[in-house]
């Protein structure tokens, strides 16, 4: 009887290794069949033939805490649309400055289009421009977005163009970005110092214009 518990346990474990092998690597709905890896807001969100619509200003969060990913998603604006993608959150009660946020905008209204060109569409807000303004559709028409994240190096990907590369570890100060523009005080976490695993949410109707997102898939590096 001595011998027969560990080697249960030796199968056991090595079930379990394999079991982890072979999802990792593979796309898995972030949220879960019929939302149920998902915590929100009912009023705030609902899901039809395959979209997820938001009606007001709140985050849907995924269960479970998320490092080292590829996240893939389509969007849908409204005019004037703003809202984004969040990674590495730490505290989903207080996400906006323990988290990194991929923004996701309407710069095709002036709101957006003239505004600080981190805070439009593909851009880490407040932090890291895209290198490229206004890859994102005209509202009404699907985008797909694309971010990875493996430790401190964030890319992202819109409508199959690279527009952002970030390594956070530059980001060593709470109140200047690299390039020596002002990071918004409400943004006050250095990227430098923020853990690279967390929780993953998008934001709902902020402001006027809601948004729309479908195919929200997950694989893990």
């Amino acid at each position: 009887m001595r011998r027969v518990f560990p080697l249960l346990l030796i199968i056991l474990v090595t079930a379990g290794q394999v079991s982890f092998a072979a999802t990792k690597g593979k796309w898995k709905p972030l949220f879960g069949e019929n939302y149920s890896k998902a915590t929100y807001d009912k009023n705030a969100w609902y899901h039809e033939n395959g979209v997820l619509t938001a009606t007001e200003d709140e985050v849907i969060w995924a269960l479970g805490e998320y490092g080292n990913f590829v996240l893939s998603l389509e969007f849908r604006n409204e005019p004037g649309t703003n809202s984004g993608i969040i990674v590495y959150c730490t505290n989903n009660n207080n996400w906006i400055p323990n988290s990194v946020e991929i923004q996701i905008a309407d710069d095709h209204d002036p709101k957006w289009g003239d505004a600080r060109k981190d805070y439009q569409c593909g851009a880490i807000f407040g932090h890291l421009p895209a290198k490229k303004q206004k890859v994102v559709k005209k509202p009404g028409e699907w985008n797909t977005l694309v971010v990875t994240c493996k430790g401190q190096k964030i890319d992202v990907v819109l409508n199959g163009k690279k527009v952002t590369s970030m390594d956070m570890s530059l980001w060593t100060s709470g109140k200047v970005n690299p390039d020596g523009s002002e990071i918004p005080s409400w943004l006050p976490t250095p990227f430098a110092e923020l853990p690279t695993k967390g929780t993953i949410g998008l934001q709902g109707k902020h402001g006027d214009a809601s948004i729309s997102f479908r195919n929200v898939r997950i694989k893990m590096l």
